[in-house]
């Protein structure tokens, strides 16, 4: 299966069912009158989280979704039957946004969570509401209302309790398979990981997090440079961030500056991304002669000016993994057991991812005029939208 992030899709509400005029005449059955019925309501639209999704590809081939209308009224003071609703099954973790307005309608982050995106039309009413005792043979009747038309766009974060950001060949791969049962490529050549990864790590019987790695981010990305930083928005869920270090980078660039480089690129995605909690990772520490590591070490944390949590590992040997696993999982515990005793935090959680989300969709929204006015190829922007790879983002246990 193949794995798409983002799609942009039409849908249209039912129209409602029109009302009925008609006029009850029977034989041998004096003072007839009205009996025309309403129509009935035409079909919503919904959106439902299912946890056997993990890609929006479905989404990329059908762009027009359209409800059922609501049938007409009938005499007999017979009401029209209601339009069938329309459910759009998508992956735990989508966000609906609203094109013409940027308006965020639903953000679907639980199993089975169900949102209404667009509103059935009401139904017509039939003449025999407009009877009274000086209008005895109404022939008025109303006509039902047309559904919601809204043009979507449908972006995938996958949900992950810790993300691994870093360049190209910084280890993340390794981190992510020697941590948990995810195998994803690795190699000895940059952009190995084209698309996320989820994988989960056990630190007990019963407990465990979910961490995801996504695609390496190198300078210039937020000017479009390598796979640019569309695959940053699946970071703006996580908890906690790892900033993996390549401390024997494969090319000339030193550690410290490698450093810099990822932390400049996240604060031009998203400023608010970058003042969450994170943790430095220096990684491949084994390739260097133990003489030159404490010097190597401190060069990346004076350019980052770092005060914050500092792992020495190698993620090939696994040392030094399971403290940092384990102190991982106690952060994320914590976290929980804080929101359990003040709910509030939880809000002010979701109200900083809703302002992550909205600093990402504006600097992707600028990367792509800035690529589309570069351009002349029309159908380039669709492309850039859907692009979808031959690799499956799935839960590894």
């Amino acid at each position: 299966m193949k794995f798409v992030d983002e799609a942009t899709i039409t849908v249209e509400a039912g129209k409602g069912g029109n009302g009925c005029m008609s006029f009850r005449r029977e034989k041998f059955i004096p003072k007839g009158g009205p009996d025309g019925g309403d129509g009935g309501d035409g079909g919503s639209v919904w959106v439902e989280a299912d946890e056997s999704l993990n890609t929006l590809i479905d989404y990329r081939f059908t762009r027009h979704y359209k409800a059922q209308n609501g049938e007409g009224g009938r005499g007999g003071n017979c009401t029209g039957a209601k339009g069938e609703e329309l459910v759009l099954k998508v992956p735990v973790g989508t966000t609906i946004v609203d094109i013409d307005t940027d308006e965020v309608l639903a953000d679907l982050t639980e199993i089975g969570q169900r949102e209404k995106i667009a509103q059935g039309g009401f139904h017509g009413l039939g003449n025999t509401r407009y009877k009274s005792s000086v209008n005895r043979a109404p022939r008025q009747t109303t006509k039902g209302s047309p559904g919601e038309l809204r043009n979507l766009r449908l972006e995938l974060k996958v949900l992950a309790d810790v993300g691994l950001l870093g360049l190209p060949n910084a280890g993340k791969s390794t981190f992510i398979r020697s941590v948990s049962a995810a195998t994803p490529k690795v190699a000895d050549y940059p952009f190995t990981t084209l698309v996320p990864n989820l994988g989960v790590v056990r630190t007990d019987a019963h407990r465990s997090f979910v961490i995801a790695d996504i695609p390496g981010i190198i300078e210039g990305a937020a000017e479009g440079a390598g796979l640019g930083i569309r695959f940053l928005k699946h970071l703006a869920r996580n908890r906690v961030l790892l900033h993996i270090v390549d401390m024997a980078p494969w090319d000339d660039t030193t550690p410290a500056e490698a450093a810099v480089t990822a932390v400049r690129e996240l604060t031009r995605f998203s400023q608010t991304l970058a003042q969450q909690p994170r943790w430095l990772v220096l990684n491949k520490l084994d390739l260097l002669p133990e003489d030159e590591q404490d010097a190597a070490c401190q060069a990346v944390l004076d350019a980052l000016e770092w005060q914050g949590p500092v792992y020495r590992i190698s993620a090939l040997n696994k040392s030094g993994l399971k403290p940092l696993i384990h102190e991982l999982q106690n952060f994320l515990d914590a976290r929980v057991e804080a929101i359990a005793e003040d709910p509030s935090l939880l809000e002010q959680e979701q109200q900083t991812r809703m302002v992550i989300d909205h600093e990402a969709r504006e600097n992707l929204a600028r990367l792509r005029a800035e690529q589309r006015a570069k351009r002349d190829d029309d159908d380039w922007d669709d492309d850039f939208n859907d692009d979808d790879y031959d690799v499956e983002v799935e839960y590894v246990r």
